[in-house]
């Protein structure tokens, strides 16, 4: 067998299918339990896919760090530091975008003074960027042990400073004030009732751990090769890391918001099981289904279909289509893919839920074929 390891690139795009699958509902009302975070502690499918994203980031990671090392420090820094700046940059030009936004019946401009600065794309950068230094600089044991150190510090940070009655609550989470303090309260995420960012700088540190797991992994599997004792010691990795996470969760809660460690160790397990079967599946009994395309082609152009996704439904919204007319007699309008929504998906069912998953399935089939032309012409957009 070659060292080309397929199964990764349909682990890479399943979870970007699943991202945009989650972030694209219908209606955020009417969504079915498994497509929903938790609300604070616990763990739903929908938890599982930023992680494995991490993960899948870090796995990517250790099949490009023998050219970095051959390269040499300066090309390394370059890289890394490059690649995480325009990441960062993107994400947040996303949170700013479309840069206007309706106001009655005029278009204004969309003030920085409340822009978020804190994002998906920013962790991803942030964790990428310290990832790599750390495992480019320790190697791998010294990236193990320092994974080890960030994860049980986190959880005595937590406990010691979060407030006394309730330290892994929303209200008594130690990092809230200090992203206060260093993002603002203007540039931080309110959307949990009071101003708290699931992707602050407070709850990052173990995030880089998410992304040193796949690396781990990565260099394990590209060491070892595509033999059964590799595949069977990581299942029992897995089988380790779901456990102690689990068990971990009666004392550190389960809480991707917070990103505990023990989400870490759990989501971290669970996403090592996932590559093991799909390894065994493609790699060992050399399956080549259908669905397996599907997600290989997101997987071709992750970040692109993902900065897409969010990008062009905030342009589509300046679009508006006038719909009814309030009860006091006020023109309302619907965007174009409010549209789709209202008229298309919601009258299948008396179940919204199933309008507003119908919604999000075919906005993951518009993504795709855009996916796939790409893909078809050799078009693939990196950074």
């Amino acid at each position: 067998m070659n060292n080309r390891y397929y199964s990764l690139d349909v682990f890479r795009g399943a979870t970007v299918a699943l991202m945009i699958l989650v972030n694209n509902p219908g209606s955020w009302s009417h969504i079915y339990p498994p497509l929903e975070h938790a609300f604070w502690h616990g763990c739903t499918p929908t938890d599982l896919v930023f992680p494995f994203f991490l993960f899948a980031v870090g796995n990517a990671l250790s099949f490009v760090m023998p050219r970095f090392r051959e390269s040499g420090t300066s090309f390394f820094l370059k890289k890394v530091f490059k690649r995480s700046a325009i990441i960062f940059s993107i994400g947040l030009l996303l949170n700013w975008s479309p840069f206007l936004q309706w106001s009655g019946d005029q278009l204004v401009g969309k003030s920085w003074e409340t822009v978020r600065i804190m994002g998906v794309l920013q962790r991803i950068a942030l964790c990428y960027l310290v990832a790599a230094l750390i495992v480019y600089w320790k190697k791998p044991k010294g990236a193990f042990t320092i994974a080890c150190i960030i994860l049980l510090l986190y959880w005595l940070i937590c406990l010691c400073l979060g407030a006394p009655a309730a330290p892994f609550s929303l209200e008594g989470y130690y990092g809230t004030p200090l992203d206060l303090r260093i993002i603002g309260y203007n540039h931080i995420y309110k959307g949990e009732g009071i101003p708290f960012d699931p992707e602050g700088l407070a709850s990052t540190p173990t995030a880089i751990v998410q992304v040193i797991s796949g690396f781990l992994v990565g260099q394990y599997i590209r060491q070892k090769g595509k033999t059964f004792k590799m595949l069977t010691k990581l299942a029992i990795a897995a089988i380790a890391l779901t456990f102690t996470g689990y068990c971990w969760d009666m004392l550190f809660p389960i809480n991707k918001k917070i990103w505990t460690s023990s989400y870490v160790l759990y989501t971290s397990g669970l996403a090592i099981f996932t590559l093991v079967l799909l390894i065994y599946l493609i790699e060992f009994q050399n399956i080549r289904a259908r669905w397996m395309r599907f997600f290989d082609v997101f997987g071709k152009n992750p970040l692109f279909i993902f900065v897409l996704a969010g990008l062009l439904p905030r342009l589509l919204a300046l679009i508006r289509i006038k719909d009814h007319m309030s009860p006091a007699g006020k023109q309302l309008y619907i965007s174009p893919l409010g549209w789709i929504y209202q008229y298309i998906c919601k009258p299948i069912s008396s179940d919204l839920r199933n309008g507003s998953l119908l919604y999000a399935l075919i906005i993951i089939l518009f993504y795709w074929l855009i996916a796939f032309i790409l893909d078809k012409r050799k078009i693939y957009i990196k950074v």
